[in-house]
């Protein structure tokens, strides 16, 4: 799974890519790349909690991968333009961080001339829209055609479909918060449409505006917040220089700022819930391990996740949540009280079940 960062030129990307995945790019070799790319941890503190109290020998976090994109860039006329690179990327791309600039620096001139929130997202957002729409404008002309011809049910569902998401777009409305069902879900699922993706929106505020962060999200929930969209405010500079602190020191430093927690566990595991995305455990002083499965995925398919012969062999799952074998302290207990269970295949797995396959 892969969640695109993208923005404006100068809006933070790469600071926030470079401090989400610890790493120090060059900024020789940040100014040519076409992008860069890095899997990463999700922070589970189930799993760390879990791996205090069986000291295994091998502790293993779900992963995402992030890309920082590269190419959304001002073209001759003064609009925002897409590189062809930056299409190519974008596209494979399962969700996005889209990283608004709120900071103020004389030294690193804002692409528009002057910080705007509200205008700043729009852009964005218009460049998305603008490219389905020219997709589903080829697309519905040559599926009319084709109807002519060949009277077959899928084309003319497919067609009702663009002609829904055409008329949304027409609205200025992205795809992720149009009122689309299951069954049109599925029939775009093969165009990547870019106003399809979920979005974060991270707002890249600075250290004078930490006392402001609240007022800021208000306003962008109130404009833009959608069942696909979420927003989170964080302070570029200062995570990338506490990227580069001991424990102790970030501590500290945090303090000195006012700053309550770090906003790169929030956006990590915000982004992993914009995939549909959720984490089931096996614990065991072998391994701790957490597996990422879709919401909504069953005990035979989580089997799966863990070994194909798994899934093929399945014959039941002992199961009990995290919470519950927290609250009875061990297996053995939370047998007793019969929050260890067994579950059959079609059981649907929740966030955060511990979980042992039984199999042939």
């Amino acid at each position: 799974m892969q969640i695109g960062i993208t923005g404006l030129p100068l809006s933070g990307k790469s600071t926030l890519f470079q401090t989400l995945t610890k790493t120090h790019i060059d900024p020789s070799i940040l100014a040519r790349a076409e992008s860069h790319q890095a899997v990463i941890k999700v922070p589970d503190q189930r799993l760390d909690k879990c791996t205090l109290m069986f000291n295994p020998k091998k502790k293993v976090n779900a992963a995402i991968e992030f890309v920082d994109i590269i190419g959304l860039q001002k073209g001759d006329s003064g609009s925002t333009q897409f590189t062809s690179n930056f299409l190519s990327k974008i596209k494979n791309t399962d969700a996005l961080i889209h990283v608004v600039r709120l900071f103020e620096n004389e030294l690193v001139i804002h692409p528009e001339g002057k910080i705007d929130l509200m205008r700043d997202i729009n852009i964005v957002d218009t460049e998305f829209i603008l490219s389905d729409m020219s997709i589903i404008e080829k697309r519905i002309e040559s599926l009319k055609k084709q109807i002519l011809k060949i009277h077959e049910d899928n084309l003319k569902k497919e067609l009702a479909c663009l002609e829904k998401c055409y008329e949304a777009l027409q609205e200025e409305k992205p795809l992720r918060d149009a009122e689309l069902n299951k069954e049109d879900l599925k029939i775009l699922k093969t165009y990547q449409f870019l106003s399809l993706k979920p979005q974060l929106i991270a707002i890249n505020l600075d250290e004078t505006q930490i006392n402001d962060a609240e007022k800021y999200l208000n306003e962008l929930v109130k404009n833009k917040a959608g069942r696909n969209t979420k927003a989170l405010a964080f302070f570029g500079k200062i995570e990338m220089e506490m990227s580069e602190l001991s424990e102790e020191e970030t501590s500290v430093f945090m303090e000195e700022y006012g700053i309550k927690n770090s906003a790169l566990d929030t956006i990590i595991r915000e982004a992993y819930s914009l995939l549909g995305l959720q984490s089931f455990l096996t614990i065991g002083e072998d391994e701790c391990r957490a597996w990422t499965i879709r919401k909504g995925s069953t005990a035979q398919e989580a089997a799966g996740e863990i070994h194909s012969d798994f899934y093929a062999k399945f014959i039941r799952a002992e199961v009990v949540h995290y919470d519950e074998f927290i609250k009875q302290g061990s297996f053995a207990k939370a047998k007793e009280s019969g929050t260890w269970r067994l579950e059959g295949k079609e059981y649907i797995v929740k966030d955060g079940d511990i979980i042992s396959i039984r199999h042939s």
